[in-house]
């Protein structure tokens, strides 16, 4: 492809049985680190749980059968601004469905995506109202797996939305809707922002900025009702604790994705067990990932070798011009699906400042990949957003 070149080109996965037999025999030497007795998982993630996943990875996961569920989606490369986009473009069977564009975040891929596709493109075959259906595109964000790796710097989110405003164009589609989380929650947020005209609405399972960040003052407190009130200080309390135990992966990444890359891109232990944490981490226990799943979204890492490309998009926000500015403000329909276990609890008065919010449900089970742990709320949740925007 040339930079000129605007055409869709058709994908499929087709990974060669060489590369499964290196990763087969890389997983049967590893080298073990050691691990201090009964502090479970205050240091990392535990060793007796990778031993465990790596046992599964090497002799009971079946990368072929995952490679056939996904070559089952339609799947196409395009060139834009001098990245490589790939994307899976599921169209519905319903004639009059709405456009919607669902991204990924870290470190996720468009696998996440698997258990909420089918109800949201054929709803009539799942039971659902005909008139709820979707024609779906599920991009990989530029630099991460099957996108990746990017061939230069810059690549922040505010670049990959106006990346996916222009493949939503090409695509042939003026008016859609957008949804997504963690990385894709920034993206879809910037791009309900910057095309109000094209951008029907904004569904977010995470809403950037909307958390405590600074203890709360005795007179934003008054001001709240004793909800609203007892939540900040809920939210404040737990971005403390993620800034003091959970942050240090993301500040290597925001500061030397290229140190780490050596490490994961050569060990698949050890990227394995940086993904894996957070699954885990990130995760509602009574409604856990599925570990096939899980290894799939790896697998895509380990064969693409993106784990340090992806990594990059942390250095680049941090060290854009708009780094630690609020978010500029938009005027799209925003809706927000909150659960319970996700790494902070939003704020409704903080959101409406920047954010046009007309829809906020708050559930009582889930984490943060929800698409993976309960995809049956996002999908009725996502139904029900944009059913009041038709």
């Amino acid at each position: 492809m040339s930079d000129l070149d605007e055409g869709l080109y058709g994908f499929r996965l087709d990974v060669p049985q060489a590369e499964l037999d290196d990763l087969h025999e890389r997983l049967g030497r590893v080298r073990w680190p050691d691990e201090l007795p009964g502090v479970g998982q205050a240091y990392g993630i535990g060793l007796a749980r990778v031993r465990e996943l790596v046992a599964y990875w090497r002799e009971g996961y079946d990368w072929r059968a995952a490679q056939e569920r996904l070559n089952e989606w339609p799947q196409f490369t395009t060139l834009i601004d001098g990245a490589r986009v790939h994307f899976a473009h599921l169209r519905s069977p319903e004639p009059d469905a709405t456009p919607l564009l669902m991204t990924h975040g870290w470190p996720g891929s468009f696998v996440e995506f698997q258990q909420v596709a089918g109800p949201l493109t054929d709803p009539r075959a799942h039971g659902g109202d005909p008139a709820d259906a979707f024609h779906l595109v599920l991009p990989s964000i530029p630099g991460f797996t099957l996108s990746g790796p990017t061939v230069e710097a810059g690549w922040e989110f505010k670049r990959v939305a106006r990346a996916f405003a222009v493949l939503m164009a090409r695509l042939g589609y003026d008016k859609y809707g957008v949804q997504g989380g963690d990385w894709g929650a920034a993206i879809s947020r910037e791009l309900g922002r910057i095309k109000p005209g094209n951008v029907i609405g904004v569904h977010l399972n995470l809403l950037p900025g909307a958390g405590a960040t600074a203890e709360p003052e005795e007179g934003e407190l008054a001001a709240l009702d004793p909800a609203e009130r007892e939540r900040t200080l809920a939210s404040w309390e737990r971005y403390r604790t993620w800034v003091r135990e959970r942050q240090g992966y993301a500040d290597i990444q925001a500061t030397r994705p290229q140190t780490l890359a050596y490490a994961l891109n050569d060990s698949p232990v050890g990227l394995l067990a940086w993904i894996a944490e957070k699954f885990d981490e990130w995760s509602d226990p009574s409604c856990p990932v599925d570990q096939d799943q899980m290894l799939t979204n790896v697998m895509l890492y380990w064969l693409t070798g993106t784990a340090g490309s992806a990594a990059r998009i942390y250095y680049e926000r941090a060290h854009a011009d708009y780094a630690g500015r609020p978010p500029q403000r938009s005027a799209t329909p925003t809706a927000l699906a909150d659960f319970p276990r996700d790494n902070f609890i939003p704020l409704r008065h903080v959101a409406a400042r920047t954010d046009s919010i007309v829809r906020w449900t708050s559930y009582d089970r889930g984490g943060h990949f929800p698409a993976m742990e309960v995809p049956d709320l996002l999908v009725e949740d996502v139904r029900a957003f944009f059913r009041g925007l038709r």
